[in-house]
């Protein structure tokens, strides 16, 4: 078991910027003169210029290079700009080549080297010093340009143990200081309006750095040499406290020593002592607002659902540390290894089945999504809360995350009793990371499953092995949207936007696309959609393609579209930039069919242009349409009508149809016989009607809820090693008759009396039944890899048994990697399409 050391306070010695400086002189005087003696000798000198693309700004890379070039006694400089970084370099081949090994082979910690292109230069005679000149915002950067920025922007990381240390060092002038940051962390996309990375270009721009502060920034040896976030509680942003309704308040300041502090401290303090209270609070981050309350506290909890109105969406979990982490949570190595990444995603993991969180933090369920401090302020604040905290995003349920006070006020006033807020703005909003690890045996190799790709890991960007010829914008799905850019030799996808259902999230959409826009001077050539022509994205899609409406100055673009499913297939090989066949098993919710119905379980053989639809499982009927998926007892009810007739369905006795009238029941039949009701093949409708079989839900309160349930009495009964169960789910040419494996359930539930573990052992035989079915037909295309995709394979219990037997039988199964296999990582999959379409 990994344990991450905590962080004590220790006094170190201040910082000595003067003899700093003087080992920075020593040691250019020393290379000049090794220079001079190396011509003085007759050595042949060489002079070359580097190019290089990735993710090479705003981690460390100049002074990264500038500490090598005086290792390896070489002249030149280095620049950004908007493609990247630029380095000349004179010394002697030997050197030279030492240097582009080092470069290659040990880049600075949060880099990504995507392509470096050498070019031979004329030598300068008389250079004797490598310098860092100011960044080229100018070159380069015409938005009309076809080949645009080629800077990937770094995500955001977590603070580094070197800034956790100044912040518990009393001796340090960041002691305590909720903004530390340095090269190695802190914000980036979430604070960057434009390339080149420099603070004139970030929410930085207006806090004017104080003397120390502009020496660390300049200063190539010092770990915070152009850190653009760089300050300390002289120069930088402050924190306030706030009623619900904006009104600053007054926090008490007579405990805090150090004026500077004083505020925030004071503000972090009253927001601990507040939190003990069982109040509820918003509290700014990195990337937008948390809502807070005390994770142990039942009426906390309870009142915050209640004020929200999410009534069982499970919460997630901010932990000070692993230690404290590992009294609510068990885990893998892996598991321990990702929550302490510096991505510090949202990691799902098995609750203790001791432990003294509130019930109603995620009810019902066996796991937990827990996380660790990823900023200063959230360290400090644990510190002084000495407690699990309950930290979800501020927003109306399924729109994006507010980012500013205003926002906040207009919108969640009601729900909060008061609001931390600062003065740095948040240019980018940036959700939390929400992740599992998949292992299906221990000694089976671990794989991060990113559900939602956000913080941390997001914007999403990697090198393309063929450069393409026109850039590509993707738009997304409705739900979970995020959107894909490809241009030159890069791909990038967003973070998640969120669902698209009202004006606001729309807009969130829209200021996203202008971010990348901006960021990347990006005019798409082509823009592909889902075929579904409602959605909000397609409807964008359309507006700003073959119509006199411009989008950032080009003022037609062809559209393309493609079928939902395919695009998750295509998701999967992008990542992968795999382009041969695969076999692909699409399994979500819903999307729109080439053949005009409601699709989601799919069995799919896909090409880069094309899907054949092999198999699929048998479309049931959405009685009432939308009302089907709130209330499953509808699709329960359509199950069984294809097996069953009214009067046999009523004498089940199941206690979720009595609970129905007599009138309904009758008319729910007759919409089922006249055939007027939408039909779908959804496998996410199957794990629907099932928990509401069981007794597991009644009404859909959040997406994912009854996938959720069914995991966790799977896993209960595999706790218990219960006796298994045996379905039989026929598959007829084409076809899964999954009303036939229906009729088996209710018998098995209806035979003997429905206890708890009949229960978990009905729900585990129903997840091995759906496996097998898997696992046998992809048994006979062993000769392509195969594709799991689509949010139901967001079902851990499912998706590591169908890879374990997938393994075991021979088949090559294609890893998401990063990608959401949800609607999260459609964008990705239709840009893959446009991308070869021709």
């Amino acid at each position: 078991m990994i344990r991450r050391p905590k962080v004590k306070s220790q006094r170190m010695q201040p910082h000595r910027h003067n003899s700093r400086h003087k080992k920075h002189s020593d040691l250019q005087i020393k290379r000049r003169l090794a220079l001079e003696y190396l011509v003085h000798k007759g050595a042949a000198l060489k002079r070359c210029q580097l190019h290089i693309t990735g993710i090479v700004q705003g981690v460390g890379f100049r002074p990264f290079v500038y500490r090598y070039a005086l290792e390896f006694q070489l002249t030149g400089t280095v620049l950004n700009n908007a493609k990247g970084v630029t380095i000349e370099l004179q010394g002697t081949e030997e050197n030279l080549t030492q240097f582009i090994t080092t470069l290659n082979t040990t880049p600075p910690p949060l880099a990504r080297i995507d392509n470096i292109t050498q070019t031979p230069l004329p030598i300068l005679l008389g250079e004797t010093t490598f310098e860092i000149i100011k960044s080229d915002s100018h070159e380069d950067d015409d938005p009309s340009s076809p080949i645009g920025a080629q800077v990937a922007v770094s995500a955001d990381k977590s603070t580094c143990q070197d800034c956790l240390n100044d912040m518990y060092n009393p001796d340090d002038r960041h002691f305590s200081y909720v903004f530390t940051n340095c090269t190695n962390c802190g914000p980036r996309y979430t604070i960057i309006n434009a390339l080149p990375y420099d603070r004139h270009n970030t929410a930085m721009a207006d806090f004017d750095m104080c003397p120390e502060c502009t020496k660390a920034y300049h200063d190539p040896l010092d770990r915070r040499y152009h850190a653009q976030p760089v300050s300390c509680p002289v120069c930088g942003p402050k924190l306030s406290l706030k009623t619900p309704q904006g009104e600053y308040s007054i926090p008490n300041t007579s405990n805090v020593s150090t004026p500077e502090l004083s505020t925030d401290l004071a503000v972090l303090t009253a927001a601990a002592d507040r939190l003990h209270q069982g109040q509820i609070l918003a509290i700014k981050g990195l990337g937008g607002f948390h809502l807070v309350c005390d994770a142990r506290n039942d009426n906390a909890v309870n009142t915050l659902r209640l004020r929200k109105q999410r009534q069982a969406k499970p919460l997630a979990v901010m932990m000070a540390d692993i230690q404290m982490a590992q009294h609510y949570v068990t885990g893998s190595d892996a598991e321990w290894q990702v929550l302490s990444s510096q991505e510090r995603p949202i990691v799902l993991m098995s609750s203790r089945a001791e432990h003294d969180l509130s019930l109603a933090v995620a009810p019902n369920l066996n796991k937990l999504g827990v996380f660790l401090p990823y900023t200063p302020l959230h360290h400090l604040l644990l510190g002084l809360f000495k407690g699990p905290l309950v930290a979800t995003s501020a927003n109306v349920s399924g729109e994006p995350i507010i980012t500013d006070c205003d926002e906040l006020i207009s919108h969640l006033s009601h729900v909060v009793d008061a609001i931390v807020d600062h003065n740095r703005p948040i240019i980018n909003g940036c959700d939390d990371s929400v992740v599992q690890v998949i292992q299906p045996h221990m000694d089976s190799p671990a794989e991060v499953q990113v559900l939602r790709l956000a913080r941390g890991y997001a914007p999403l960007s990697f090198p393309l092995e063929i450069p393409l010829s026109q850039s590509i914008l993707a738009v997304g799905a409705q739900q979970k949207n995020a959107i894909a850019l490809g241009f030159g030799n890069n791909v990038f996808l967003s973070p998640h936007i969120g669902d698209l259902f009202s004006v606001s999230a729309e807009h969130y959409f829209e200021r996203t696309l202008a971010t990348f826009a901006r960021l990347y001077h990006f005019a798409p050539n082509l823009i592909v959609r889902d075929k579904h022509p409602d959605y909000a994205p397609s409807r964008w899609a359309e507006m700003h393609s073959n119509s006199s409406v411009e989008l950032i100055n080009t003022s037609q673009s062809q559209c393309l579209t493609v079928q939902h499913h395919h695009a998750h297939v295509l998701s999967v090989m992008a990542v992968n930039q795999y382009r041969d066949p695969v076999l692909g098993f699409s399994f979500d919710g819903t999307g729109l069919g080439n053949d005009g119905s409601l699709w989601g379980g799919e069995v799919l053989l896909t090409t880069l242009d094309k899907a054949q639809r092999l198999a699929h499982f048998e479309p049931i009927a959405l009685l009432g349409g939308e009302q089907a998926i709130k209330q499953p007892v509808r699709l329960l009810l359509a199950l069984l009508f294809e097996q069953m007739s009214l009067d046999a369905v009523i004498a089940l006795n199941l206690p979720i149809i009595c609970s129905m009238s007599p009138n309904t029941l009758t008319n729910l039949y007759k919409i089922w016989q006249n055939g007027s009701a939408l039909k779908s093949s959804s496998v996410g409708r199957l794990f629907d009607a099932l928990a509401c079989a069981l007794g597991l839900i009644e009404t859909t309160q959040f997406e994912g809820q009854a996938g959720m349930a069914i995991e966790a009495a799977a896993n209960r009964a595999d706790a218990l090693a219960l006796e298994a169960m045996s379905l039989n789910l026929p598959l007829d040419v084409d076809q899964w008759h999954s009303s036939e494996m229906f009729k088996q359930i209710v018998k098995l539930m209806t035979e003997k009396p429905l206890t708890d573990n009949r229960r978990d052992a009905i729900a585990r035989a129903f997840l091995h039944t759906l496996g097998d079915a898997i696992c046998d037909y992809a048994a006979q295309y062993q000769h392509i890899p195969t594709v799991l995709c689509g949010g139901v394979f967001q079902n851990k219990y499912l998706l590591e048994y169908c890879l374990s037997k997938l393994w075991a039988q021979g088949n090559k199964v294609l890893s998401s990697q990063q990608i959401p296999i949800n609607d999260g990582g459609i964008a990705l999959g239709q840009l893959w399409y446009g991308m070869h379409r021709n």
